[in-house]
């Protein structure tokens, strides 16, 4: 059966679904430093427990409604077709993050929340002509292994043209199992074939290197359920590299949708001693939730600079919110999407599933971002340009939840994708000045941020 999810989701265009926790009893962080698991944010069951009678006039209606589109429509639809328009009919005006998945996208809701999936360790674009372009296997995959190729073109699986709207979907399946994969290479001129044999595929949401000596960035890409455990790995590496303690830290969370509020509260409480980290509010009051830190601190109180971006959302803006409430970091960068809303992920018995908006989230300080985003601390610029907030933003999503301190003037504050090497510069600029090296770079740090405002 497929687990609940309580979900903290990034709807943006060019991004993948972001942030859900995983639910249990109602416990705060310290169990996670006790080696417990964080419980969900709330229960999403507690929706059905204060339910009332539909009224019949409205019921009548339905039915009405119901019995002629059945009967007199100019095509014939199955009761099935009409149950599944009508659900999502439902939740048609809510919020943008209110939707009906169907099984395959439930499934693979789960497959992202969980950074792991059956399949071939393979990145691919659909296109046009429904073919398949691979952007890139993954080190180490059996697509690697097989011999394929950033550029190939899939052509076919198993002897059949790939589908032109579920192609992805055809290359998954059950770890063990062989598929045959018609391959169009440049270079080569006839189409062959390659046998790939499938396996369970984990993807990383973290990587870590040496900026300089002492100073370290990690880049977490999205919020998964192995995301906290790679986080402090990476810390403890970084530490290694650096003879045992590290100066300080950029947490690189530019472009990261969100994912497992779990994770975000567990990388918030392992950089923190105490504080409230996250709550939650909505209208079942018994699943509200605060999630407090534990004494503990992986980085012995080195500094840490966290840079985001407009695709920042989510998760991202819980850790973001977290450190910069609790006086733990400073953020570097652009105006965050302003994703502060709370969802319940409800399995069906057919194996879809609903999610739906339950909550609000709030900051240490007890603000909502929802519709306003966080504000950096050092605001950097796009190709030192300032432009438009355009779509990169929550209040832009038709229908969104409006945000508790969301004005209809907007804000200019940023609301760029930063993509690049320079925003990472100047990221490393403050971290140092926090750290107290005075190098010419450093002291310019300031100058930065008065520009920029």
């Amino acid at each position: 059966m497929r687990r609940f999810f309580i979900a903290i989701l990034f709807a943006f265009v060019a991004l993948p679904l972001g942030a859900q926790t995983t639910p249990a009893a109602q416990d705060s962080a310290q169990d996670k430093k006790a080696g417990k698991e964080i419980s969900a944010s709330d229960d999403p069951t507690a929706a059905t427990s204060e339910s009332k009678a539909v009224p019949l006039g409205e019921i009548r209606r339905f039915v009405t409604t119901y019995e002629a589109v059945k009967n007199a429509y100019v095509e014939p639809k199955t009761d099935a077709q009409l149950m599944h328009s009508a659900v999502r009919g439902l939740l048609l005006d809510l919020d943008p993050h209110s939707v009906y998945f169907d099984h395959d996208d439930a499934e693979r809701f789960d497959e992202d929340a969980e950074g792991q999936y059956e399949g071939l360790g393979i990145q691919v674009q659909q296109q046009p002509n429904a073919t398949l372009r691979i952007v890139a296997p993954m080190d180490g995959s059996p697509a690697q292994k097989s011999g394929l190729k950033s550029g190939d073109i899939i052509t076919a699986i198993d002897g059949k043209p790939v589908d032109r709207d579920n192609g992805n979907r055809q290359l998954r399946g059950k770890a063990g199992t062989p598929v045959r994969l018609t391959i169009r290479r440049k270079g080569v001129a006839k189409a062959f074939d390659v046998k790939v044999v499938r396996a369970k595929i984990v993807v990383p949401s973290v990587e870590a290197k040496m900026l300089e000596p002492g100073f370290g960035t990690v880049r977490v890409s999205g919020f998964q359920a192995n995301t906290a455990v790679e986080f402090e790995q990476a810390i403890t590496r970084l530490k290694q590299q650096s003879g045992g303690k590290l100066r300080g830290l950029i947490i690189d969370l530019r472009s990261n949708p969100g994912g497992l509020l779990n994770a975000a509260v567990q990388m918030a409480d392992d950089v923190v001693n105490s504080g409230t980290i996250v709550s939650t509010r909505g209208r079942q009051k018994e699943g509200d939730t605060v999630y407090t830190a534990a004494p503990g601190d992986l980085l012995d109180g080195a500094p840490i600079v966290v840079l985001v971006d407009a695709g920042s959302a989510s998760a991202s803006e819980v850790l973001a919110g977290a450190l910069k409430d609790l006086k733990r970091a400073r953020i570097v960068g652009s105006r965050t999407f302003g994703k502060g809303s709370v969802q319940s992920l409800l399995p069906l018995d057919n194996g879809d599933a609903v999610k739906l908006t339950t909550a609000r989230y709030y900051t240490p300080s007890g603000k909502s971002i929802q519709g306003v985003g966080i504000k950096p601390d050092v605001i950097v610029r796009a190709d030192g340009k300032q432009a438009s907030a355009g779509d990169y933003r929550e209040s832009a999503l038709p229908g969104h939840l409006r945000g508790d301190d969301e004005t209809d003037g907007g804000d200019d504050t940023g609301g760029e994708v930063l993509d690049g090497q320079a925003p990472l510069n100047a990221a490393l600029v403050e971290l140092k000045r926090m750290a107290g090296v005075t190098t010419a770079a450093a002291v310019a740090a300031p100058a930065l941020k008065r520009k920029a405002q």
